[in-house]
């Protein structure tokens, strides 16, 4: 049950739902709000065999252009009454058996992209552009003899490029746990210029402004900080510093956590961006000598600049 608006009540009551003749009821009057209303929640009936009918979907997954047959294959069972699974035909083994080898790699692949996606927390469009970067790079030479969770971790680390959501090669790693971090980078390495050279995809420019906000979410920064580290990450593009932009973002968010109340030590900053400490020290020192025109007047005073450690 749950509360709508009845026009003869004039109020907002309690309904009840006729699952039965698809009609939405008020309980108070017992008007009708709504007929023939479609029911969108999921649908748990089940039609497989009484033997092992665990799984209640009536329905298979979407359509997957990756795949040869668009994944609407159809999978002949075997007898349900324990006889052995070659009581199939032999024609109709060989020909299931044939269909079903050329997709059951690629959905494997699929399925690592997409659990490892979920544990970075990614959107679906770049675990899909992740599996599209596979089958690409698939077709043109086959992936097969690699080191799979690298390839794959590889194409996610792309995707997310791609679509202006880079992720650190470590937060990629640590979502890994057949690769190591230098076995995705050969992957990625082999990847990203086999689509630039063969397929002619160009890959996003990363900027330390990519990983700023996630980075300050981990630290549970408040907005104004936020805001004062995506002026000074802007401004210090002007800047010509060896660094990268992970470390970048890793010291401006020191420095501003310095100005604020709420002061964070280099271990804080390096447990949440997964960058070393003497890294973010040596950032610190190359941003050092521009901040009187790098953070933004209305954060903080010039003096509290100055004072800050060199």
């Amino acid at each position: 049950m749950s509360d709508i608006f009845c026009r003869d009540c004039n109020m907002l009551t309690e309904v009840v739902f006729d699952h039965s003749a698809g009609d939405t009821i008020c309980s108070e009057c017992g008007l009708v709000l709504e007929s023939r209303s479609v029911d969108e929640t999921s649908e748990w009936r089940s039609f497989a065999d009484e033997s092992n009918g665990n799984n209640p979907n009536r329905v298979g997954g979407p359509v997957n252009p990756l795949l040869a047959d668009g994944g609407l294959s159809t999978i002949i069972s075997g007898p349900s009454n324990g006889a052995s699974s070659n009581a199939l035909p032999s024609s109709v083994g060989r020909w299931q058996c044939r269909a079903s080898k050329p997709d059951r790699h690629l959905l494997n692949i699929f399925s690592a992209i997409a659990i490892m996606a979920d544990r970075l927390g990614l959107v679906t469009t770049i675990k899909d552009r992740a599996n599209e970067i596979y089958k690409k790079v698939e077709d043109q030479r086959p992936l097969r003899g690699r080191n799979q969770d690298a390839v794959v971790a590889a194409c996610l680390y792309i995707a997310c490029r791609q679509e202006n959501k880079p992720r650190t090669v470590k937060e990629i790693c640590s979502a890994v746990s057949g690769a190591s971090k230098k076995e995705i980078g050969r992957a990625k390495e082999f990847i990203w210029k086999h689509l630039e050279v063969e397929i002619g995809q160009e890959i996003g420019t990363i900027h330390a402004g990519d990983y700023l906000r996630r980075f300050c979410s981990n630290l549970g920064m408040k907005n104004l900080e936020v805001k004062a580290a995506q002026e000074t990450v802007q401004k210090s593009e002007d800047l010509v510093i060896r660094r990268s932009p992970i470390s970048v973002a890793a010291a401006v968010i020191y420095i501003i956590t310095q100005l604020s109340d709420d002061k964070r030590t280099f271990k804080d900053i390096s447990l949440a961006t997964r960058v070393a400490e003497g890294t973010i020290k040596n950032s610190y020192k190359d941003l050092y000598p521009h901040l009187p025109r790098l953070i933004p007047n209305w954060f903080a005073k010039e003096e509290d600049v100055k004072n800050l450690c060199n």
